[in-house]
């Protein structure tokens, strides 16, 4: 690909947000960022990340964490940092990706050759995937999308400048997955893509 270009996709949990990204990198032979990122901070900077996994897209917790003289006592917050300077530097490298969550599409707003979306889906598909992937009974599926997506929300809403998660001001493209199913998502944003690298 000549043209640089970051992808951001924001998702509700359930929406095949991760699937969807992981098609669409595939079919522009670019690579995807969402947990991997772990794999890439551990060859960088020659550590461990297994221990850091569980803070990954989390929010800070205000009552257990203080900031001193710049730096931060929140696993969560230094893990996110971690995350967001390790994205910057591959974007300054003229590297093009995709990036599942992460804040993405705050942390490259206004950067030319970006491209936010938004992953939605309708309630009961959302839940019919999530019973089938995570083999779980209905009503544990509900609360399990509720929880992740309360906390995507804090999570991103900390760490953005005034971006809601979620608000269509804040992303190119909107699309609810339910209604094209996964591979016809997939096509569609591909399409929408074409159009920004001419």
């Amino acid at each position: 690909m000549g043209k640089q270009i970051i992808i951001s996709i924001g998702r509700q949990y359930g929406s095949a947000g991760h699937e969807i990204g992981k098609k669409l990198a595939e079919k522009l032979d670019i690579p995807i960022y969402d947990r991997n990122l772990f794999d890439e901070l551990g060859k960088v900077k020659g550590i461990d990340t297994n221990n850091l996994v569980k803070y990954d897209e989390k929010p800070k917790s205000r009552l257990f964490s203080r900031t001193v003289r710049g730096y931060s006592s929140s696993p969560e917050e230094n893990v996110a940092e971690l995350q967001f300077a390790l994205l910057k530097s591959r974007w300054a490298d003229g590297d093009s990706f995709v990036v599942v969550g992460r804040c993405a599409d705050e942390l490259f707003r206004g950067k030319e050759g970006f491209v936010s979306f938004f992953i939605t889906g309708d309630i009961d598909e959302r839940v019919k995937r999530i019973m089938s992937v995570r083999n779980m009974d209905e009503k544990t599926a509900k609360i399990a999308i509720d929880r992740h997506d309360r906390k995507r929300k804090q999570y991103h809403d900390y760490f953005s400048k005034g971006g809601k998660w979620g608000d269509v001001k804040n992303y190119d493209v909107c699309v609810n997955s339910s209604r094209l199913g996964i591979d016809g998502t997939v096509e569609f944003l591909y399409q929408y893509i074409q159009q920004i690298i001419k």
